[in-house]
């Protein structure tokens, strides 16, 4: 799976707490995933990196700097086609689905992979 997920990726879809994600905020954004290291950038400028690790449960981030920093954050991850999809636990508690409900501390995202 380190292989597959590997790379640039783009946001297609994302909801936090039941809450559809405005459109040009995902536009904006984009996830480089690459050696056990993730970072995020909006507009082109890194937000946020850390560190990943895949585990049997799914996959961990670990913020190193950004908002994130200090932050252990416990996730589930699938691919569906060429799509990657991850639900983030914001509250340090793997997500047990793939859903989020108001009022919740999930974050669900949907990727595409960038063509580089």
């Amino acid at each position: 799976m380190n292989r597959k997920l590997e790379g640039l990726w783009q946001p297609l879809y994302a909801e936090l707490g039941g809450e559809e994600a405005p459109a040009d905020i995902l536009t904006r954004t984009e996830v480089e995933l690459a050696a056990g290291s993730y970072t995020v950038r909006f507009d082109g400028i890194a937000a946020d990196r850390g560190t990943y690790l895949i585990e049997a449960a799914g996959l961990t981030l670990r913020g190193v700097t950004g908002p994130n920093a200090g932050r252990t954050i416990p996730c589930l991850c699938k691919f569906v086609h060429d799509t990657l999809v991850i639900c983030y636990g914001l509250d340090g508690t793997r997500p047990e689905k793939f859903a989020t409900t108001a009022g919740g501390r999930l974050y669900l995202v949907t990727y595409r992979r960038k063509s580089s």
